[in-house]
């Protein structure tokens, strides 16, 4: 069995990238690809507390805060009855939104990013994306998104996003001769977005159906 395309989705709160996810998800699976969508942190008992942590409901250290996602990815990579790993060797394609490279831009601006990229060098090694895809969208304009929805959580301030994305870039560089990263420039219109993220998938998946 063929295995399948491991594709992440990364970029700032508020980039689209989850919306932008789903519709690649829709489009994947009309073309025939079994695809699966997925994110960190997850809904497992690991990523629920990771969330309480990020949301306030529970004080911790980013020091900690690292080891979490670390421990999260590592149990979604690795679980064997759903794991990332699992899906992918039955040939099913899947789609993640965010992966070690939010680690290296969100937990690396806190603590040192040596130390986030020795937490995250296991699952590197293991599990490395076919595709990762920055959503490039300006800072101004996702954290207005973000502030649209309510509350807002841990990083979700303007001045620490336009840290992360400074760190996003820092790391790409850092790891681009290893990794296939490409930064979508997002464009106001989600489907103008969205037909630049497929033709990148049908180049992945070697030519449009």
């Amino acid at each position: 069995m063929k295995k399948g395309k491991f594709i992440v989705f990364e970029g700032t709160d508020g980039s689209g990238k989850t919306t932008q996810m789903r519709m690649l998800g829709k489009y994947l699976e009309e073309r025939g690809i079994p695809t699966f969508l997925t994110h960190e942190p997850t809904d497992s008992p690991f990523g629920s507390l990771l969330r309480a942590c990020l949301s306030g409901r529970t004080d911790t250290d980013e020091y900690t805060i690292a080891l979490m996602f670390a421990a999260d990815r590592t149990d979604h990579v690795r679980n064997r009855e759903n794991g990332i790993l699992s899906r992918l060797e039955a040939g099913v394609t899947v789609l993640c939104d965010r992966y070690y490279f939010s680690s290296y831009a969100y937990n690396g601006g806190f603590v040192p990013l040596e130390y986030v990229i020795e937490l995250n060098r296991p699952v590197r090694e293991l599990l490395r994306p076919d595709l990762v895809l920055f959503l490039d969208t300006p800072v101004e304009e996702a954290m207005k998104r973000v502030s649209s929805r309510g509350e807002t959580e841990r990083y979700e301030t303007l001045e620490k996003q336009r840290r992360i994305r400074d760190n996003y870039f820092a790391a790409f560089e850092r790891f681009k001769e290893e990794e296939n990263i490409v930064v979508v420039p997002c464009e106001e219109e989600r489907a103008a977005t969205q037909e630049k993220i497929r033709r990148l998938a049908d180049d992945l998946f070697g030519g449009k159906a």
